[in-house]
């Protein structure tokens, strides 16, 4: 470990959709090939201890929203050495069903969350089906069980975790979604989340559909240049290129755990 504001980084895959390219991209796409998404959590390890980004979704919403587990969030956690009951902080980057799930498996943590994301998963937004399609009730009332026991801290735009952690709010694909800015020892990482779900949305400019505003999407892939180190500092949310293009953790860990503080291989 580097100095006392660096930190190693894991995505932590967890589940995986098969889908179409045309399914990924407002205006479809020409290309009719499998472009899938996989789903992940990540964890960040350093001087001040460990921060969990996102919580996945459990066995019950995969089967209701017909995805695939590969393993569960926890065991991954678990598999890097970190007993999920002794996670003090969790990042949430918004409050979509994938991101926001197996909300009890963190008993002892403190959860961050952008201030605008609250409002927008708990107010006149949810009337329309379009817009809480990627909520899932449940999801959001256990959220408000922790602000009302004082475990939710919000923040208002950027902010800083401890040194080396940085909560950026991006919005575009839900009003509230933040990425996290990371110190580590190859220089500034960007867990980008749904900020930019695949590498090609960030690289072509892209959009996903589901969206709040395309405009704040569009403004969001600057915002995550100008964060990260380079653009190959950057990690989208749900790209199965991350599991190529890092390395495992450790043996054993291959197309499951990888490390993004370690330099990356290059476009697979």
């Amino acid at each position: 470990m580097g100095g006392e504001d660096e930190h190693e980084i894991y995505a932590i895959r967890y589940g995986h959709h098969d889908r179409r390219a045309a399914e990924n991209f407002i205006g479809g796409d020409p290309h009719d090939v499998l472009q899938p998404l996989d789903f992940y959590v990540w964890a960040i390890v350093g001087p001040h201890g460990t921060f969990v980004v996102d919580t996945g979704f459990d066995a019950a919403m995969a089967a209701k929203r017909q995805r695939t587990i590969t393993q569960p969030p926890g065991e991954g956690l678990k598999a890097l050495g970190i007993a999920p009951d002794t996670v003090k902080s969790v990042i949430v980057s918004h409050l979509h069903y994938d991101h926001t799930g197996n909300y009890d498996l963190f008993p002892g943590a403190r959860y961050h969350l952008q201030d605008l994301e609250m409002g927008y998963a708990t107010g006149r937004c949810m009337a329309h089906t379009h817009l809480r399609a990627p909520f899932e009730v449940e999801d959001i009332v256990a959220m408000v069980r922790k602000v009302f026991a004082g475990r939710v801290e919000f923040h208002d735009g950027s902010a800083t975790i401890v040194p080396g952690i940085v909560v950026h709010k991006i919005g575009g694909h839900s009003q509230g979604l933040q990425c996290v800015q990371v110190k580590t020892r190859r220089g500034v990482v960007v867990l980008a989340s749904d900020c930019s779900h695949l590498y090609a949305h960030l690289e072509q400019g892209r959009v996903f559909p589901i969206c709040y505003s395309v405009a704040e999407v569009l403004h969001g892939y600057e915002t995550l240049k100008r964060l990260a180190t380079s653009v190959d500092h950057i990690v989208p949310g749900h790209d199965p290129l991350v599991l190529k293009r890092y390395p495992p953790a450790r043996p054993g860990l291959e197309n499951w755990v990888v490390r993004l503080d370690a330099d990356p291989k290059g476009p697979a």
